[in-house]
């Protein structure tokens, strides 16, 4: 089962890992945890022109990297090693070095969200996940991570709604209230099942 083959392999790779403390399935209003690695592109870099950088302005950058606290361990690893390097050094970490390091932290937060989920209640986060780890491209996983996480959790939440409203002996106002999550956001939804649903019956 892919799911426990990537979370042993998360313990394989627990030392290189970024000090991520990432939420699991159970999010609020957020597509990404919000202890995840800084989000950037390669594009970003691109745009402020690294060519055109002097080389304190490249030195200032990797510093404002190594300063954010939710730079991932890899990343911060290779800026400290670029900053202990040549300009030259810096440069390539500043136009390649990063994204690279990037997909290295996405790669670990997505095998910590695997790690962290229910296979029994969490079956497209688990599906997508693994997607993203089998394709394996920065992009791929950069996705996941913004965007493909927060609507595999609203599938699966939608899954449990669906649930909740199978059941004929629910009162009168939770089916209610489940109805109208159903059709909601993926913050409406996890909102109701962690929630939501206690609010109507309690």
């Amino acid at each position: 089962m892919r799911l426990t083959r990537t979370a042993l392999t998360l313990a394989a790779t627990a030392a290189l890992a970024p000090a991520l403390l990432l939420a699991g399935p159970a999010f609020a209003a957020e597509s990404v945890p919000s202890s995840a690695v800084t989000v950037t592109t390669a594009s970003d870099t691109a745009g402020s022109g690294v060519d055109d950088m002097s080389d304190d302005d490249v030195r200032v950058a990797i510093m404002r990297i190594i300063g954010d606290p939710n730079t991932g361990r890899a990343v911060y690893a290779a800026a400290q090693k670029a900053m202990d390097g040549t300009i030259e050094d810096q440069r390539y970490f500043l136009e390649t070095g990063r994204w690279v390091a990037q997909a290295e932290d996405d790669r670990v937060a997505i095998a910590r969200i695997l790690a962290s989920a229910d296979p029994k209640t969490d079956r497209a986060v688990i599906r997508e996940a693994n997607e993203a780890l089998d394709t394996n491209t920065p992009e791929a996983l950069r996705a996941f991570l913004e965007t493909g996480y927060r609507l595999a959790v609203a599938e699966d939440d939608r899954v449990r709604v669906a649930r909740i409203l199978a059941d004929p002996t629910i009162s009168d106002a939770l089916r209610a209230a489940a109805e109208d999550a159903i059709d909601g956001t993926p913050e409406e939804l996890r909102y109701f099942i962690e929630v939501g649903q206690y609010e109507v019956d309690g």
